[in-house]
């Protein structure tokens, strides 16, 4: 049968005028144009269809305040804003690239009590903040616009109202360099951020040479072993006057454990100076610190003495010195236990007047630092004046 077939074509061909298959033009084929069934269904398979395409899901507000009451924090070393997902936003044009909008309040309760003194109760909304962070296209660059709204019966609503208003550059390996308005390191607690606190209250010494923010150029480094803030500012505090001055403030600390990845724990051993010129007084203040950190465990003590001063106060020709030394112990991740011991003296040219301070606080952790309960009881312990006893109750809310 396949002859017949074969015959057969023959035949047929030879009627086929022979120009009719000169003028036939047959395009060459080449193997790589050829397409096995093969590779047509493995390329089918491999596309995707329509109805597989998942578009991504945009949260709700309910999912996301869903995710937040979910969410475990465990790290308290850092601040940790609440609502920050929800309040992060990208800008897709111009030469800022992201922004962050977010607030803190800190509302407390003292009941004081004291012998031969009526039994006071107080309440203060501690630090009321409006902040804005806002990163730069490139992300070397960013910059933070932080107002405070809580009133100070010392200073007017414009003097108290800008808090952090700067501008900082990171482009520098291992340093950040800041211009504008913020805290300057005059002490370890005195220059750490009001959302880290163990106590509701700073140290005296903290609370007299720092707490403060200063206009002014400032440079940041930071290394495994060592770590370092300074520079240099206006002697102004609080927009009270233009540049009746200028300080130099720089703290320096050595971190010995630093390249164990905390096997050990952290170690840091600081000090540092805060000096310069108020119209025609001048200040000096010299500080030193150790602390340590391992597990669930952190202990400090840090020390400070002065030649006049210009904190939070303003500028004073006070001498004066004093130190605390702080333990804790967190019972779980969310329960810390907090104890304190706190000696001032306010005037060193003057007897028997020192004022020590006694503190023992839990703090529970709802939220890391973004929700946090507080509980404080001091007994005052003053050389010059009668003792008296303090409770104080707070929570603090970072959105």
């Amino acid at each position: 049968m396949k002859k017949i077939f074969l015959i057969f074509t023959l035949i047929l061909l030879s009627f086929i005028p022979a120009q009719a298959i000169e003028e036939t033009e047959i395009a060459p084929v080449e193997l790589k144009d050829i397409i096995l069934e093969s590779e047509v269904e493995q390329v089918q398979e491999i596309a995707p269809r329509v109805e597989d395409i998942q578009i991504p899901h945009e949260k709700t507000f309910s999912e996301k305040v869903h995710d937040i009451l979910k969410a475990e924090v465990v790290q308290t070393d850092t601040p940790y804003h609440l609502l920050s997902e929800m309040t992060t936003f990208k800008i897709k044009k111009g030469p800022v690239e992201s922004v962050h909008l977010w607030g803190s309040i800190l509302p407390q309760v003292g009941v004081s009590m004291g012998h031969n003194q009526p039994t006071t109760v107080d309440y203060s909304e501690g630090h009321f903040n409006v902040g804005i962070d806002g990163k730069f296209r490139g992300g070397k660059e960013d910059f933070r616009l932080m107002f405070n709204f809580n009133p100070v019966h010392n200073r007017t609503f414009w003097q108290n109202l800008p808090a952090d208003l700067y501008v900082a550059t990171n482009r520098i390996p291992h340093h950040r360099v800041m211009f504008g308005n913020s805290r300057p390191p005059i002490g370890m607690e005195g220059g750490q951020s009001p959302y880290t606190l163990p106590f509701v209250n700073r140290s005296q010494i903290s609370r007299t040479y720092g707490t403060v923010r200063k206009f002014g150029l400032r440079v940041q480094g930071n290394y495994d072993l060592v770590e370092y803030d300074f520079g240099g500012y206006s002697s102004d505090t609080y927009f009270r006057k233009f540049m009746p001055g200028v300080e130099f403030t720089g703290w320096v600390n050595l971190k010995p454990l630093g390249k164990t990845d905390g096997r050990y724990g952290k170690l840091k051993l600081g000090g540092g100076i805060n000096g310069g010129q108020y119209g025609s007084g001048d200040f000096f203040v010299a500080g030193a610190y150790a602390g340590y950190e391992y597990k669930r465990f952190f202990a400090n003590f840090e020390w400070a003495q002065a030649d006049g001063s210009n904190g939070v106060a303003g500028y004073t020709n006070r001498q004066s010195s004093g130190f605390y030394t702080t333990v804790g112990y967190k019972i779980t991740p969310k329960l810390q236990l907090v104890a304190r011991f706190d000696q001032f003296d306010p005037d060193r040219n003057v007897s028997h007047n020192l004022r020590r301070e006694y503190t023992a606080g839990i703090n529970y952790f709802i939220k890391g630092q973004g929700l946090k309960l507080i509980l404080n009881y001091i007994f005052c312990q003053n050389q010059g004046r009668d003792d008296s006893h303090r409770i104080m109750v707070g929570t603090q809310i970072l959105l």
